[in-house]
């Protein structure tokens, strides 16, 4: 994969921003912890997104990537990564600036817990502040104030991030779609993680807000059972699975779980969108319900407390197979 000379730990994008590390990197761009490069030594930290210039030429990549910024621009909640700017630097390769959250995605955490599952309240409370994500971007609204929802399209483990302050945070909206606005991609391009999505979409069907909850099911079915739900040798084989999903009872794999619990994610999972629940809003009441049952608080200190702790098992290499 080619690369620019810049960049490099040290480099100034578009004079406003410090390049620290390299923190991530796909097919189309590179993520950087950053600093704000501002007057008198003031100083912040960000993670900044970069297209590789290889992709930069495609008119449609770049498309997308507006796009993201566009639609990330609109959501403003605290359970959702904030967009604090967007430019093209001296090389006229586009950038995104967003909030640094200092911690680590969901995957590694679920990781650093081993052989063992994780904290079953810890989940659960994560759940609940990514549909606080989901009901802003579900029931957002455009500039002249109708009801205009965004549709993450790829809700999975990398894409939630936990905060060692104790907060759960929604990232990359570069694969929503706002719902006022034609496809700027192929029709029939699968966007996001296969074994994440829902079957109507893996059968090239419109999303709806029903797909995210759908999505976040199977995020929280995993979490809960520590064996992954749709599995496969092959891209082939997943995406058969996805289309025609056999979810085993959680409460079968997770016989500890309160039966509140399997109930609702099992709901959340139901082949036909009719029978999930209709909104974020009433998915994450049905988790709230449990929690208020458990005795323990999961809010705050404790939820940081453990990503804190999850971040010294991965730094010392004690992560799940």
């Amino acid at each position: 994969m080619d690369s620019n000379p810049g960049d490099q730990p040290g480099a100034i994008v578009d004079g406003k921003y410090a390049l620290v590390a390299l923190v991530g990197e796909g097919g189309m761009a590179q993520v950087w912890r950053a600093l704000t490069y501002g007057a008198h030594g003031i100083r912040r930290t960000v993670a900044l997104k970069r297209l590789h210039e290889h992709v930069a030429a495609y008119p449609e990549v770049v498309a997308m990537f507006i796009e993201e910024a566009r639609v990330g621009a609109r959501l403003r909640h605290p359970n959702v990564v904030q967009i604090h700017d967007f430019g093209v630097d001296e090389s006229g390769r586009h950038y995104l600036v967003t909030e640094w959250v200092e911690g680590i995605h969901l995957g590694q955490y679920l990781s650093s817990t081993g052989d063992q599952p994780a904290p079953w309240p810890i989940i659960t409370a994560v759940g609940i502040e990514v549909l606080r994500a989901l009901d802003a971007a579900h029931t957002s609204r455009d500039e002249r104030g109708d009801i205009s929802p965004v549709l993450h399209r790829d809700v999975s483990p990398p894409n939630i991030l936990l905060d060692v302050i104790g907060v759960t945070k929604l990232a990359d909206f570069g694969m929503a779609r706002a719902m006022d606005r034609g496809r700027i991609t192929q029709p029939d391009m699968v966007k996001g993680k296969l074994s994440y999505l829902a079957p109507e979409m893996a059968r090239g069907e419109d999303p709806t807000p029903e797909s995210d909850l759908y999505s976040l099911g199977i995020v929280l079915w995993e979490a809960y059972t520590g064996t992954r739900l749709f599995d496969g040798a092959s891209d082939v084989e997943v995406i058969r699975r996805v289309q025609d999903p056999r979810v085993p009872l959680l409460a079968s794999r997770a016989p500890h779980l309160p039966l509140g619990l399997s109930m609702t994610i099992q709901r959340a999972l139901e082949r036909e969108r009719e029978r999930r629940f209709p909104s974020a809003a009433e998915m994450l009441e049905a988790l709230r319900q449990v929690l208020r049952a458990h005795p323990a608080s999961t809010w705050g200190n404790p939820l940081g407390q453990a990503v804190e702790v999850a971040r010294q098992r991965l730094r010392a290499g004690i992560a799940r197979n």
